[in-house]
């Protein structure tokens, strides 16, 4: 493959997509812990085809947007009529990989916080807060070596269980007193309307050993305290031996029955 032209600062390009087009390459969520076929398609799409596309014809294709400035991409993946993808433009593994915790490194979530609105746009109107989540499996639950964020809609158990529970979430881990999806997960209280100033990847450095963030996944579950926005974040420790592979996108639905 031919190197790459520089990128360019300062260009930001938000196209919206024929999103019918369904990618052969890209993967949708693959069974957990097995490896993908090519588990690099991702990076191949943004690296080697939405960015060159973007900086010779200024048109992201085939992703939906792309980022240069803050470093990502949007991609809709194949699973789903709603489901998006925040994929970093930089080589970047996933919850393992350390340059997510470097200085200066992007706020991935929420950059995928606001790419909601491809979401909403395949939608054709708002999308209610509590029905949105963010996911990012483990190393051991993940079918792609390139870091990606999934955009979909909660499930409506996992949904209701939130609601019931809420008032028990407080602004440090703690046991989430019911299983998700049938694994049991920690959660904690995020007080504000977005991510801006909250990165969940250093949230959960913050408790665990560097080398351990590999078995972890995170999930966002947009929510309101008391008529103000916020978030529950989720996290869940994969356990192979138990059958618990850290696949957090299982407490998405990719069908958004929540819509109906």
């Amino acid at each position: 493959m031919k190197p790459m032209p520089p990128l360019v600062p300062g260009k930001t390009v938000l196209a919206a997509r024929c999103f019918g087009l369904l990618l052969a390459v890209l993967l949708g969520a693959g069974v957990a812990g097995r490896a993908a076929a090519d588990p690099s398609a991702l990076w191949h799409v943004v690296h080697g085809r939405c960015v060159p596309d973007l900086l010779r014809k200024h048109d992201p294709a085939p992703c939906a947007a792309v980022n240069l400035d803050q470093g990502y991409a949007v991609l809709k993946d194949r699973r789903g009529p709603y489901q998006f993808l925040l994929i970093p433009t930089a080589r970047v593994s996933g919850i393992d990989d350390p340059a997510i915790l470097a200085p200066g490194a992007p706020n991935y979530w929420q950059a995928a916080w606001q790419a909601r609105r491809f979401l909403e746009r395949r939608v054709g109107r708002p999308v209610a807060r509590d029905d949105l989540t963010l996911a990012i499996n483990s190393a051991a639950g993940r079918s792609q070596d390139q870091l990606h964020i999934h955009i979909d809609c909660i499930r409506p158990d996992v949904r209701a269980a939130l609601r019931q529970h809420l008032g028990v979430v407080g602004a440090h881990w703690a046991p989430f007193p019911v299983p998700l999806a049938g694994k049991r997960y920690r959660a904690m209280r995020i007080a504000q309307p977005d991510l801006r100033d909250v990165d969940p990847f250093r949230i959960l450095a913050g408790s665990v050993a560097p080398d351990q963030m590999r078995w972890h996944t995170l999930v966002i579950a947009a929510v309101s305290f008391g008529g103000r926005p916020g978030f529950v974040l989720l996290d869940d420790r994969a356990n192979p031996a138990a059958g618990d592979w850290g696949h957090g996108e299982a407490l998405q639905d990719h069908a958004c029955t929540v819509l109906r």
